[in-house]
């Protein structure tokens, strides 16, 4: 009976994961497109829903303690408590880029675009597919899944590079384009560092599974 209760509260904070994670995916998706479509309303949602992610970490940190004291649990047990707590504060950190994001959004007025936005939303997707991908392989508990996931934030670095450089390149043709391309390679850098935060979260897969502590 003890171990039910312990599975279902497990199960419990599973999900609270993947809740964390679907408002993550589509918080990125809003502050992206927000930013190509210059909807300041969507901008919006994405900036109050930061609050409610913040509430969710804490919400989950408080049942893994919680779970830890009243169960007492050993071996995998203990390290998927332990890692579902860090992995929530990595989505909530994403969730404070993606709110950094829709700010920028903001910031910009409605001015025209120095360049048109092709790898930004390209960034956007694949770091989209990567937080599902990687609370997947969460879920399912599967360690190859998340090392496959986590090799794919090289394709990130990468389209952060590109996208650096162009930009450079116009601010340093048109000094007036300097202000906007800043703004623009924020934005980048933010989508690269969502891409460390998934990753993150797939070296804590591993390390539940197999106790090993790897890096991507």
């Amino acid at each position: 009976m003890v171990r039910s209760n312990f599975e279902k509260d497990l199960e419990k904070l599973n999900q609270d994961i993947l809740k964390m994670g679907s408002m993550v995916e589509e918080a990125i998706h809003k502050a992206v497109t927000s930013l190509v479509e210059q909807d300041f309303e969507l901008a919006d949602q994405v900036m109050k829903q930061d609050d409610k992610l913040d509430r969710y970490e804490l919400k989950v940190d408080k049942k893994c303690i919680k779970l830890i004291a009243l169960q007492q649990p050993v071996a995998r047990d203990l390290r998927q408590i332990g890692m579902i707590a860090k992995i929530a504060t990595d989505l909530e950190r994403m969730g404070d880029l993606a709110y950094n994001i829709a700010r920028i959004t903001k910031e910009l007025s409605g001015e025209e675009f120095i360049k048109p936005l092709i790898d930004i939303p390209r960034m956007a997707e694949i770091v989209q597919e990567m937080v599902r991908e990687a609370l997947e392989s969460f879920v399912n508990l599967d360690a190859e899944q998340a090392r496959k996931v986590g090799r794919r934030d090289d394709e990130v670095d990468e389209l952060d590079d590109q996208i650096i450089r162009e930009l450079l390149t116009y601010m340093m043709e048109d000094p007036t384009a300097i202000k906007q391309g800043n703004k623009l390679m924020f934005v980048s850098r933010y989508l690269e560092r969502i891409g460390d935060h998934i990753t993150n979260i797939c070296e804590k897969v591993v390390y539940i599974v197999t106790a090993e502590r790897v890096t991507f």
